[in-house]
């Protein structure tokens, strides 16, 4: 089985890829295994199992789902050297890291991602939390797991619209600081888009080495770590606006770094051919780009506003000058006003 292992603060998460048939060997530990709805039916584990079965979707992320996995952990006996496995998508696992985080002050955590956004993005950094009064993460903490394990077979399973959504991540990697990656994506679209196991497991791997990489070099986002959030904050703001079951959080990244790449044309700080290779690409995947013609750009600025990465009341904004140059400012209201205007 191929291994990696990423420094997060003062703790260390392995990275295992292997199969559908080891995935889930955790004898000898004192477990509770978290699934929901969609991820449940994938996987055998004896009767005897301690399982938690949440409500699948984007809207089940919120406090009612800490609360089923933080009872049934001390209906269950778990205790601080227990562990909590997440199986599933974003959802499970950003629930129950954030469960693992606030149980006895900190239980064990192990991450087996069933989505490609959650392989390529949600399980790796440390990052839980759920979403309140209609904002995107709004609450939540820095918690990493210890192991993450990884079953590219898996996603053989996954509906084509959440392949999709997780590519987006893929991309945003790729454009943050991996050309072979991006010319990968280029290249193997179509061995990629029919999911071939043997593409995908490089696409993977290639794709948490960047995530991995800001990670380690800043846990706590305090700096460099913010250029992951490249396309996340316009998109985030999407989705409030539009209703997180309306809209894929890929979809709304990719629309997202599409804006963010419009702002720096507007602002003068990006290159124009980078531009156009980066939309070449989003239309490569065939991602919707022309959100702002069906929400009101006031709404998307006043979701804006609530962004929980701002500081001192300034939200800073994600942006590229071109490939790997990558930079964060404020944006006033006229320029994001001018952004987020309709295109006739």
């Amino acid at each position: 089985m191929k291994k990696k292992v990423f420094s997060i603060g003062n703790l260390k998460t392995e990275v295992v890829f292997t199969d559908s048939d080891s995935c889930l060997d955790f004898r000898g530990d004192s477990s509770i295994y978290i699934f929901d709805t969609n991820t449940r039916p994938l996987f055998t584990l004896p009767p005897e199992a301690n399982i938690i079965v949440l409500p699948a979707g984007e809207i089940h992320k919120n406090w009612q789902s800490i609360d089923t996995v933080c009872s049934s952990a001390l209906d269950a006996g778990l205790s601080r050297d227990s562990i909590m496995i997440g199986i599933g998508g974003g959802v499970v696992c950003d629930v129950t890291g954030l469960s693992a985080s606030l149980f006895m002050r900190g239980t064990g955590l192990v991450f087996v991602p069933t989505t490609l956004l959650a392989m390529t993005d949600a399980a790796l950094g440390g990052k839980t939390g759920f979403d309140y009064r209609g904002y995107k993460n709004i609450l939540g903490t820095f918690y990493p797991a210890k192991e993450i394990r990884i079953c590219p077979s898996v996603l053989a399973t996954l509906p084509d619209k959440e392949f999709k959504s997780g590519l987006a991540e893929v991309i945003k990697h790729a454009l943050l600081r991996d050309r072979e990656l991006l010319s990968l994506l280029i290249n193997e679209k179509e061995k990629i888009i029919r999911r071939d196991p043997i593409i995908l497991a490089d696409v993977i791997e290639k794709s948490l080495g960047v995530k991995g990489w800001y990670v380690e070099h800043d846990f706590l986002e305090k700096g460099i770590r913010t250029h992951l959030n490249f396309g996340h904050t316009f998109g985030h703001a999407l989705e409030s606006v539009m209703g997180f079951e309306r809209i894929t959080h890929g979809e709304a990244v990719m629309w997202g770094i599409k804006t963010a790449l419009k702002t720096g044309i507007v602002l003068g700080e990006t290159d124009k051919s980078w531009e156009e290779e980066v939309n070449e690409i989003i239309r490569l995947y065939g991602y919707k780009t022309d959100y702002q013609n069906t929400v009101n750009p006031e709404e998307i600025i006043s979701a804006i506003a609530f962004d929980k990465k701002k500081k001192k009341d300034h939200v800073r904004f994600v942006l590229q000058h071109t490939y790997a140059d990558t930079f964060t400012m404020p944006l006033s209201h006229d320029v994001l006003k001018h952004v987020l205007a309709p295109v006739t």
